[in-house]
This record gives structure tokens, sequence and C-alpha cells, in this order.
């Protein structure tokens, strides 16, 4: 593909509550198998994009450790491969990233040594899956300056938290409003942009000169009546994860089996980093509906409608409903849980109970020693 990547993996929510205090969001095990960043980075490589710069910051370390090595998503090449830049300090800048723009613009070394002719911007928290070429296509028909991936939303309630398009009739993107209170339509942006090279150098040292850090408000608004912006409407399956609420929703999407299917088999695959760990042990009396778990689990209660990543071990006589477990989660015997969002590396004692109120999820963090109960 004639294009270079950069996923911007290095923001923080405050919508993600707790479950962001010890990790990047792009970090977010999602549907099991996966972190959320994996769906930017195999969409990468499967629409032959070869060099991809990851652009890292808050809570970084989970992260680092995942994207260590790039043979995972296959961008172990003589040429182009996987960056991972965090700020840097220097002579000439002392500052963290300052905003999606900020970020780019601190790494102009890495676009200005590149010979790709456009770059594919991508955000490292959303789940879908997508061919980068068709927008390429689409972005070269059009003579853009700039493509913007859009996607019209029926689930209204986080509108807010997204930029709302409003296209012409060649779609044309003639007005853009930045997580409005009252949206006046439902097409939103998705954070992924096509644009070429050069133009985003450009545009990129006029935002150093000028202190714009931000590349929504900074360029696609700023810029949209004098450049040529168009939207790609995206028509498959796309979910943001940085909220609580989309989190566990986008979770829970992965208990229809059409979903479920989509992502891990149908062409083309969605890759993560593997580790080496036995397969799934149901002991006797163990019953699970409508569930996905994963590798190292060891499952002795009942386990209805919930995702348990890696290594969980369940006790006896419990029950799990409605819940997300991230990894390496031991569950005392005789615990009950619905509606829940429980931590990983958490220890939950004996005889608990956690119970989410409908329609709003309960977080569950505890720092018990497992090992300390008699």
């Amino acid at each position: 593909m004639r294009a270079l990547g950069i996923i911007l993996a290095g923001g923080n929510s405050g919508r993600m509550q707790e479950l962001s205090d010890k990790r990047a969001i792009a970090a977010m095990p999602v549907g099991g198998s996966y972190r959320a960043i994996d769906f930017a980075l195999s969409n990468m490589s499967n629409s032959h994009v070869q060099k991809v710069a990851v652009l890292t910051q808050y809570n970084s370390r989970s992260l680092n450790e995942h994207l260590s090595s790039s043979k995972w998503w296959d961008f172990g090449r003589k040429q182009g491969g996987l960056f991972v830049f965090p700020p840097t300090i220097t002579n000439d800048n002392g500052f963290w990233y300052r905003g999606t723009a900020d970020a780019i613009a601190q790494n102009l070394t890495f676009l200005r040594n590149s010979h790709e002719p456009y770059v594919v911007i991508a955000s490292g928290d959303c789940v879908y899956k997508l061919d980068y070429n068709k927008v390429l296509e689409y972005h070269i028909e059009k003579k853009a300056d700039i493509t913007v991936v859009t996607k019209e939303v029926q689930d209204t309630e986080e509108l807010n938290r997204f930029g709302i398009v409003e296209t012409a009739e060649d779609n044309r993107i003639v007005n853009f409003q930045e997580k409005p209170l009252t949206p006046s339509g439902n097409m939103i942006s998705t954070g992924i942009y096509v644009i070429r090279r050069r133009q985003l150098i450009e545009l990129m040292e006029r935002a150093l000169q000028e202190e714009c850090f931000d590349f929504v408000k900074d360029i696609l608004i700023r810029y949209k009546d004098v450049k040529q912006i168009y939207a790609y409407k995206m028509d498959t399956y796309w979910r943001n994860i940085a909220s609580v609420n989309s989190y566990y929703r986008t979770n829970m999407d992965f208990l229809n089996k059409d979903i479920r299917n989509y992502f891990y088999k149908e062409y083309p695959d969605i890759y993560s980093k593997i580790d080496d760990l036995p397969p799934a042990k149901y002991n006797p009396g163990a019953v699970v509906k409508n569930s996905l778990i994963s590798s190292g689990c060891i499952i002795n209660g009942v386990v209805e409608n919930s995702v348990l990543f890696k290594k969980i071990f369940v006790g006896n006589n419990c029950t799990i409903k409605n819940c997300i477990i991230l990894n390496d989660v031991h569950i005392g015997d005789n615990t009950y849980l619905e509606n829940c969002i429980i931590e990983s590396r958490d220890t939950i004692r004996p005889n608990s109970r956690y119970v989410g109120e409908e329609g709003k999820v309960k977080i569950v963090v505890q720092k018990d020693d497992r090992y300390s109960f008699g």
C-alpha cells in the first residue's frame, strides 16, 4: 500500500473511571483475547501498510509490553516495521504530547524520513475491521485533501463523546461539531483519516508555529472551508470503548454469535500477542451458558452471559452473571457477581457479593492478597 500508518494511542479518559488507572485505553482487553489496539494494528497489516508508528503516552507500560514484538502483526520486515514513539525530551522541546496534532508534530522526523505518499491516521481505542485501501482509493478518486471515515450510529446516548459530521450530496464535509452538547445529527467521525504525507507535514509545521495542538479542532474544523475534506461512510461494525458503558457493551457484543464470528472467523483476521497458556478447564459441577472463557481459566461455579479473560479462577458455588472479568483474577468460593467489571489481578474474597444496578455497571477493584486466607 502506498501509505504509512500512525496510530494515536496516548490518550486517557475520565469516562473509563478506575479502568484506566493502570493502563492506556488502547491497552484495554477486548473480546476475551485481544487488546483494543490490536484492531487498528491488524487493519494496518491486512491493508498491507508496512510501516506503522504508534504514539503512546499515558500509562504506557502495559501497552509498550504488548507492542514489544512486531511479529504478531507481521510488521517485522526489512522494509517498514512497527515503531513506538513516546514523548521525548529534547533541547528544542520539553513537553508531553499536548494533543493529537501535537503528538504527530513532535514526530515530524518520522514523516520526513518516510517515502510513502499518503498517511493513514487511526485511533487505538476502537473495535472494527476496515480495508484502508478502499479509503485511500476513495480519497484519490475525490481528489480530497483529507478523508474522514464516518459512521452513522443508532445509539444516541453517547453522541456527545464524538465529532458530529454533516455532509453535502457529494460527501464533502460542510460542518463538523466536536463533542456538542446537543448533536445535530448521528453521523460521527471514527477518528480514522487519510491525508497526503507532504500536506500533513505542512499542516503540522504550521500547527507547531501557531501552538495548535488538537487535530480535530485545529485542523479539521479550522480548515473545513479551505481544504477539500470528504467523508468515507463506513457501514460495518464499529465501536469506541473509551467509556465504561461503551467498553462493557462492546465486550458483551462478542456474546452475539454473528459479531463473534465476524471478528474470530471471517477474513481478514484480527491478530494479537499470544500467551502460552493451557486451555480452559471446567471442573465437575461447572455450568457455563453463553459466555466467552479464555485460556488458562479454571471454572468451578456458574457463569452466564459473561466474558472471562485469561487466567481466571472461579471457586466453588460461585455465580457470575453479565460480567466482564479481566486477566488473572481469583474469585473465592460462594461469591455472587452480577453486572460487574472486575479489574485484572484482583482477588475477590470468599462469600463476597457485588451487584451492579440495572443499566449501570459496577467496577470492582480489590487489592487483597490471594494467599493470605486460611
